[in-house]
C-alpha cells in the first residue's frame, strides 16, 4: 500500500480558477519525495489537501491509507507537519510547547516528560529547552517545529520548505534529520525551494507547473532527461585546438563551449570517460590545461519543464561551507 497516492487530484477556487488540475501521485512507505514547482503552480494546494487542510474538488487522495476527504481525523493522526511559517507561542519555552504538543496528541501524563525529553535532545535543544521561544533564532525554532511534528511517531511527515533563509550549518542538521528520518521507514514529503537540496535528500522528485505533474523521476533519472554530463576543456596553447577537436569527435558530440573553455565534448559515460580522454590528448600531443565535467542539474530539468527557473535555484550553497555559528 502506498503511503500517499492520489489519483486526478482536483483543487478549483471560485471563479473557476483550478489551481490543481488532475495530479496522479504514488509514495512507497519510508520515501523522500521532493515536491518543487514555481510560485502559482498549485504545490501549496496540493500540499493543503493531502494535510486535511484544504477539501479536493476532484478526484481522490489518500494518505497512510485513509481518505483525506472522507476521513480525515484518521489521516491528521498518522502525519506530521511542519510548514514553512510554524506557528509557535512566542512567550512559551521550548520544553512547555512539546509537553503540550504530547498532551494534544494523549499521551499518558507519565510519558509526556520522557517524549519531550527524547526529541528535545534529538533535534539539538538541550541547552535552550528552558528558554522562551521568543529568543530562539529561526535554525532553532524550525527545529522545534520538527520535533513537534514528531512528537507522535507519524507514519508520514509533510515538510514544507524547512530550510528555506537558514544559514548552512541549520540546514546541514536538517538535512541530517531527514535523512534519520527515512532510515527509520517514515515517508517524508518535502517541498523546496533549494534544488541541491531536492537532489540530495530525495529518493523520487515530481515537479508541478500550472496545476499539472510535468516531470516525476529519481534525479538522476531526470537529469538524463535533458542531457548527458559534458567535458569542458582548455589547453595550455591555443593553437592545439584544431587537432583536439579532431580527437575529441571520437568520445561525443562536440558542443559549444562555455565561456573560458576552449572545446566542449558530450560524455554520455560521464566520470569514467575522462581518463580515456585525457590519454588520447596526450597521445596526440595536445597540452590541456583544465578539465571540467560538467553534470545536468535538477535546474536544468526544472527550466526544461517549467519554462523558468526555481525561485530559490540561485540561493543554492553547500551546506559544509564556512559559515559561522548560528545565533542565539
Amino acid at each position: 500500500m502506498a503511503a500517499i497516492e492520489t489519483v486526478g487530484l482536483e483543487r478549483e477556487f471560485k471563479g473557476g480558477l483550478k489551481a490543481v488540475g488532475g495530479v496522479d501521485i504514488s509514495i512507497a512507505p519510508g520515501e523522500v519525495y521532493g515536491f518543487l514547482g514555481p510560485n502559482g503552480a498549485g504545490k501549496t494546494t496540493t500540499v493543503r489537501m493531502l494535510v486535511t487542510l484544504l477539501r479536493p474538488t476532484g478526484g481522490e487522495a489518500r494518505v497512510a491509507g485513509h481518505d483525506v476527504a472522507r476521513e480525515p481525523d484518521a489521516v491528521r493522526r498518522r502525519i506530521g507537519v511542519a510548514l514553512q511559517d510554524a506557528a509557535l507561542d512566542l512567550l512559551m519555552t521550548g520544553r512547555e510547547l512539546m509537553e503540550l504538543q504530547a498532551k494534544l496528541h494523549g499521551f499518558a501524563p507519565r510519558d509526556v516528560r520522557p517524549r519531550a525529553d527524547a526529541l528535545i535532545d534529538r533535534v539539538g535543544l538541550v541547552e535552550a529547552q528552558d528558554r522562551r521561544v521568543g529568543t530562539y533564532s529561526g535554525g532553532m525554532r524550525r527545529r522545534l517545529d520538527l520535533a513537534m511534528a514528531l512528537i507522535h511517531e507519524p507514519e508520514v511527515l509533510f515538510l514544507d520548505e524547512p530550510t528555506t533563509g537558514l544559514d548552512p550549518v541549520s540546514r546541514r542538521t536538517l538535512w541530517e534529520e531527514v535523512s534519520r528520518l527515512k532510515d527509520e521507514g517514515t515517508t517524508v514529503f518535502l517541498t523546496t525551494q533549494y534544488l541541491e537540496e531536492a537532489d540530495q535528500l530525495a529518493d523520487r522528485v515530481g515537479i508541478i507547473n500550472a496545476g499539472l505533474l510535468v516531470a516525476e523521476g529519481t534525479p538522476a533519472e531526470l537529469k538524463a532527461e535533458v542531457g548527458i554530463p559534458h567535458l569542458e576543456v582548455t589547453f595550455a596553447d591555443g593553437s592545439e585546438t584544431g587537432r583536439a577537436r579532431e580527437v575529441l569527435t571520437q568520445f561525443g558530440e562536440l558542443r559549444p563551449p562555455q565561456p573560458g573553455s576552449d572545446v566542449s565534448v558530450g560524455l554520455a559515460s560521464g566520470a569514467t570517460g575522462v581518463a580515456p580522454v585525457v590519454r588520447a590528448l596526450d597521445e596526440a600531443g595536445v597540452i590541456v590545461g583544465s578539465l571540467e565535467l560538467v553534470e545536468p542539474t535538477l535546474d536544468d530539468v526544472f527550466v526544461e519543464k517549467t519554462g523558468r527557473h526555481l525561485e530559490g535555484a540561485g540561493d543554492d550553497q553547500d551546506p559544509d561551507a564556512a559559515a559561522g555559528p548560528e545565533p542565539a
